[in-house]
């Protein structure tokens, strides 16, 4: 079926989707040895010859990962600082993947690494509003009325912050352990949301992704996803 051009050099590992709009700007992309210049341009994979400066593109086998994201390791593709990156912990023989969505640095567990950006889209498009699920330890003896006030809300910089669920786990001295749920994407939200209520988070575990869950894997370990879970998280 065709497809978008900036959407086929997406999905063929060129960079974001605007990143490859600017390749068409630039008048570096030609299809079937014509220069195009123009966005929205449409090509079909099966049939078009597609190049950008002049190197033959064609689409990447999809690949679908779910990896235990230690502490003190970053999602960002680049760091100016020399620390250790998510990318770091696969094999140098995958492609270039790119996490879906986001683990602070200080946050742990699970989080998807792709090259297929429309997998990518859906699962971070806030309108499909997926749950997520934290175990988060915090500082403080936990109380009843707390649980209300991040199920009502709290704000915090000007917006307003919710959980979906609030879970009492256990409470061991001076920390209690919740098992937390949300369906926004808020930037740092369980951090902000926590240190607005007086609990500020001492480890943050990201345990599943709608059904998905992280499992056995340790940190820094990864797996595929089978077929089965690809569409389940598509479904969901």
């Amino acid at each position: 079926m065709p497809v978008r051009l900036q959407k086929f050099l997406a999905e063929a590992g060129l960079g974001s989707r605007r990143a490859c709009e600017q390749l068409i700007q630039q008048q570096r992309v030609t299809v079937n040895q014509k220069i195009v210049a123009e966005l929205g341009t449409k090509v079909d994979p099966a049939v078009d010859r597609v190049a950008v400066d002049g190197a033959p593109i064609s689409l990447q086998p999809k690949f679908y990962i779910a990896l235990h994201k230690p502490r003190g390791v970053l999602c960002t593709s680049h760091d100016t600082h020399g620390r250790k990156r998510i990318v770091d912990l696969l094999p140098p023989s995958l492609p270039r993947l790119y996490t879906v969505g986001r683990l602070d640095l200080d946050s742990e567990g699970l989080i998807l690494l792709t090259n297929d950006g429309s997998f990518s889209l859906r699962l971070t498009h806030p309108r499909y509003k997926r749950p997520k699920r934290y175990r988060v330890t915090v500082a403080g003896v936990w109380r009843a009325e707390t649980t209300a006030r991040l199920l009502q809300g709290v704000v915090s910089d000007g917006e307003r912050l919710r959980a979906e669920e609030v879970i009492l786990a256990r409470v061991s001295g001076r920390e209690s352990e919740l098992e937390l749920t949300l369906r926004e994407g808020r930037k740092r939200q369980i951090r902000r949301m926590m240190a607005a209520v007086g609990h500020p988070v001492r480890r943050l575990v990201r345990v599943a992704i709608g059904d998905l869950k992280l499992g056995n894997l340790k940190a820094g370990q990864w797996r595929y996803l089978t077929h089965e879970e690809v569409h389940q998280l598509l479904r969901d």
